[in-house]
């Protein structure tokens, strides 16, 4: 199994760019981002349709330990996937059918969720920011229109106390 390019240039402090060839690559990427998470982080994933949001999320339900497939999330808004050890519980939601902001998403109870959980958020940009100022944003680029192209453009980026102190860089590694 190859591993994803080393970051090039990141656009910011506290950000590291990496590029993905193939969903396996993005399933071990959530693996290895998940050594990093504990309860009461929250993750926000945003990039387009097809773009590997829901795959990710997957390696990090792998890497947290959490029971049930991690699948989307799209119709039901919100699942909870227990731990199966001593690790938080993942809380992955896919925000994309909702129009509003954090008013909307209040009935989901992810701000009680948040402090035991790890909160994965597909879509949360403009909706989920107010949850917390420690955050990791998570951009995933594709390209698009008709094509089979694997290679996927990702920017993580750190937001908050929380990510300040942290190398994101080892998840290129």
């Amino acid at each position: 199994m190859e591993a994803p390019a080393a970051p090039h240039n990141p656009a910011e402090p506290g950000s590291v760019q990496i590029v993905v060839t193939s969903p396996e690559q993005m399933r071990e990427l959530g693996r290895r981002l998940a050594k990093l998470l504990r309860a009461g982080d929250l993750v926000m994933l945003s990039g387009e349709l097809g773009a590997g949001k829901t795959t990710l999320t997957r390696g990090l339900g792998e890497g947290l330990g959490v029971r049930g497939a991690v699948t989307s999330p799209t119709f039901v808004i919100a699942r909870v996937h227990p731990s199966l050890g001593e690790g938080p519980p993942l809380v992955h939601v896919d925000a994309y059918r909702l129009s509003g902001g954090l008013d909307e998403m209040e009935d989901l109870d992810l701000d009680v969720s948040l402090p035991e959980s790890v909160v994965v958020v597909e879509w949360g940009e403009g909706k989920v920011e107010e949850l917390t100022e420690d955050r990791l944003q998570v951009v995933i680029h594709r390209a698009v229109g008709d094509t089979t192209d694997e290679v996927r453009q990702m920017t993580i980026t750190g937001a908050g106390e929380r990510w300040a102190s942290l190398d994101l860089s080892v998840l290129a590694a």
